[in-house]
């Protein structure tokens, strides 16, 4: 957790606020960070739901509704995972948004095409999804810290489009 995480999700309550809307999360590489990082932003408690870490594919499945078929298909770090991740929590949060996360924080479970760092993202807006793929570097805490930052910076910047 760092200090700009925490800034980030003040930054994303603001305008949460603002909207009079609410927020979820669905995690898995990043084990509830993103959660974490949100509750500590104070007053969050108005706009945050819940979180999901749903770490084990059968709790993508039975908690976010993420079907079987999708992960076989796909692989849990995957476009079409992550999609189904936020549209699942939002409407099992019944939130206005959500934020996915599903990645391959290493040091291992990489592979040549999906290397360690590899990491989806899922952003749902009053069910419209929009999918991002990033690929950070360093060991497994600086990986799930800039999915942590990423996930939060992007959802705060779609909302402000």
């Amino acid at each position: 957790m760092t200090n700009n995480s925490i800034y980030l999700a003040q930054q994303l309550g603001e305008q949460l606020q603002q909207l009079g809307w609410s927020v979820t999360c669905a995690e898995s590489c990043t084990g509830g960070g993103i959660g974490y990082a949100i509750t500590s932003a104070s007053g969050s408690s108005s706009w945050f739901k819940s979180g999901y870490i749903t770490y084990s594919n059968e709790a993508k499945q039975v908690m976010l509704g993420v079907s079987e078929q999708t992960l076989a298909e796909f692989g849990a770090v995957s476009q079409a995972v992550v999609e189904q991740m936020a549209l699942g929590a939002t409407k099992a949060a019944m939130a206005n948004v959500a934020v996915s996360v599903s990645g391959i924080a290493g040091p291992e479970g990489g592979s040549a095409e999906k290397p360690v760092g590899t990491v989806w993202f899922g952003f749902a807006i009053n069910g419209d999804v929009s999918t991002a793929c990033q690929c950070f570097s360093g060991d497994r805490h600086e990986v799930r810290a800039q999915a942590i930052e990423y996930a939060l910076s992007q959802l705060s910047s779609l909302l402000h489009s």
